[in-house]
């Protein structure tokens, strides 16, 4: 018995539900034939609620490091055997990555990162490729010569890149935004951008403010534009006059949701928790999925 189209849903729909982009869902299909979607009349796509399991299916693979052209084989198999991180082929991906980042090859990494983007979700570029990079390179610019210039490369490209798909994503988004804005006085706050990217890619409109501006004054921002939520990010701590002065005015003068992640989120447990300000993680990745499932309640 055939399904009627008022029990799919368009591609649209299925991205927001997913969180895998219009984009990377042709490419499974086209490319890898993992899904097969129904068509209407005029060529229009239209998923069923197995189609949106099997998507949350390939999901689970990507997200233990699978290469998205392993999946199709791993779920017509019925022992779905795991795969080891030496044979994970996000290994080759961060060497490559990495080599291209530390060459200057803007060429190369635009590359990469365009490839990755087009085949995975962004929170699995994010977890298997960004982060641990961004991780390595931590390690590395630890009083290294020439570690400033590699950060500000680095940091500007993945910026221009996040911020481009951020736009992107909200010029076809009518909601209010969830805005994040930095706490801290680092030119640039790489887990934002992050954690910016990846709550763009559900479909969230997102609004950034990377300079370190007083708490206090977010209240206009808020008047004006009427956020679902405020996300307060910083890696380092927190100044005292924003966590002694800025930041209670803030909370207590506006009713608007609002959360801390970064570093910052647990050097300041104590202080956050006072304030009523929800605690996420400073774990860019997992700050995320914690974000989330916040919004998606509250919705």
């Amino acid at each position: 018995m055939s399904l009627s189209t008022t029990d799919m849903l368009p591609i649209r729909d299925v991205s927001r539900v997913t969180g895998v982009n219009a984009v990377t869902l042709r490419a499974w299909e086209r490319r890898y034939g993992l899904i097969k979607p129904h068509r209407t009349p005029k060529g229009h796509r239209l998923y069923t609620q197995d189609n949106v399991a099997q998507i949350q299916h390939i999901l689970s693979w990507l997200n233990r490091g699978v290469a998205v052209g392993q999946v199709k084989a791993l779920l017509n198999s019925p022992s779905n055997t795991p795969v080891s991180e030496e044979d994970s082929p996000w290994r080759a991906t961060r060497a490559q990555f990495m080599d291209a980042l530390l060459s200057f090859d803007t060429a190369r990494f635009d590359q990469l990162y365009n490839q990755s983007m087009a085949a995975y979700p962004t929170a699995t570029v994010c977890s298997q490729l960004l982060q641990p990079v961004l991780d390595q390179l931590q390690q590395r610019w630890q009083g290294q010569f020439g570690s400033h210039l590699e950060e500000v490369f680095i940091h500007t490209r993945l910026r221009t890149k996040m911020a481009t798909r951020i736009y992107q994503n909200n010029c076809h988004l009518n909601a209010p935004p969830v805005v994040i804005a930095s706490l801290s006085n680092e030119h640039c706050e790489p887990g934002m951008w992050l954690l910016a990217a990846m709550l763009s890619a559900d479909s969230y409109r997102v609004d950034t403010l990377e300079w370190e501006v007083p708490a206090s004054e977010l209240t206009l921002l808020a008047d004006r534009t009427n956020p679902q939520a405020l996300v307060l990010f910083s890696s380092q701590a927190v100044p005292a006059h924003q966590l002694r002065r800025h930041l209670p005015k803030l909370v207590q003068n506006h009713s608007m949701r609002i959360f801390v992640a970064g570093h910052a989120a647990v050097i300041h447990a104590q202080e956050w928790q006072a304030m009523g300000v929800g605690i996420l993680s400073e774990q860019t990745i997992l700050a995320h999925s914690i974000l989330l499932d916040r919004l998606r309640i509250s919705a």
